[in-house]
């Protein structure tokens, strides 16, 4: 595999996204999802009010996921119009993670949002963890190298 090479890293990610979407479903995470963010948009007005039902928000993220997934091919080209929205998913899918197992360290998302055992996500957030933080590592050693190949991007080492 060519050094430079972070195409592993996003399907890797990619998948592990899928997985936490199926966690999610499996562990009704609507249904704390709603309560939350009612709660949020309660104290803060300039909070979001996005209430999903469970359909909207398994088409939006399933067609999310397909849609980073259908982008795998330029991942392993290195594709430079790729890289910034790489540190954004990466760097998402991190706080997802780290987010989710603190909701289930604490027993809940906001004062009035309890579980009942883990918080929905939660089994399959170290893979998002391990996921992201490859893609970061990899994001950041294929910079290095790249810059001694291309044009242009000498300032990258």
């Amino acid at each position: 595999m060519h050094r430079a090479n972070w195409g592993v890293a996003w399907l890797l990610l990619c998948l592990s996204f899928a997985a936490n979407i199926v966690d999610d479903a499996v562990n009704d995470f609507i249904e704390y999802y709603n309560p939350t963010v009612l709660t949020l948009y309660g104290h803060f007005s300039w909070f979001p009010r996005i209430d999903l039902s469970f359909r909207e928000w398994l088409i939006g993220f399933v067609m999310a996921d397909a849609l980073l997934l259908f982008l795998t091919p330029w991942a392993f080209r290195s594709s430079r119009f790729l890289r910034p929205l790489a540190y954004v998913f990466s760097t998402l899918m991190l706080l997802k993670g780290c987010g989710t197992i603190l909701a289930t360290v604490r027993g809940h998302t906001v004062g009035s949002v309890h579980f009942t055992g883990m918080a929905p996500g939660t089994y399959s957030s170290p893979l998002l963890l391990a996921g992201s933080a490859y893609l970061l590592r990899r994001l950041r050693s294929s910079a290095s190298f790249s810059g001694s190949h291309w044009p242009g991007t000498e300032d990258c080492h």
